[in-house]
């Protein structure tokens, strides 16, 4: 394949869709965070992350694990989760099992603000979705985004 290639053409001119659609969502749902809760949208990501932790075998993240899923560098995540802990929305505290490792476990502030702004990022993404939908571009792949079954964990 060459760099003029059909093929790569119509891949990049997707890629840019989905990057486009991404960016809209995304800008959608910081700007109703911001105005509603003063919570950025990778804040909400990581307090909605950590929430879902439970206690047991495969409870609770690793930082790895949490980076993943904010989709941050480590070093990133952990800045973010210094900045909520400093706020009162989480905590800190050694595994009482191995000494090493520490959990991150969301306060009832964190747990509050959580509920409160859910709605305020459903409504966005729905906005943001619906807005794209009427873009001839990205109204497929709105389509997918709305069929998308969440993966069951492991």
């Amino acid at each position: 394949m060459t760099a003029t290639d059909p093929a790569l053409t119509a891949l990049a001119q997707s890629w840019c869709a989905l990057s486009l659609l991404h960016g809209r969502i995304e800008a959608r749902i910081e700007r109703a965070l911001q105005a509603k809760h003063d919570l950025s949208a990778r804040e909400y990501s990581l307090l909605d992350v950590l929430s879902r932790q439970h206690e047991g075998d495969g409870g609770h993240l690793q930082m790895k694990q949490v980076a993943d899923a904010v989709v941050l560098s480590q070093s990133a995540t952990t800045r973010l989760v210094t900045r909520l802990e400093d706020r009162g929305l989480l905590e800190r505290y050694l595994c009482p099992t191995d000494r090493r490792g520490i959990y991150t476990n969301v306060t009832e502030a964190g747990l509050k603000l959580l509920e409160e702004a859910r709605p305020t990022n459903d409504a966005a993404l729905r906005e943001a979705l619906d807005e794209a939908a009427k873009n001839p571009e990205l109204a497929p792949l709105v389509r997918v985004v709305e069929t998308l079954k969440a993966p069951v964990p492991a």
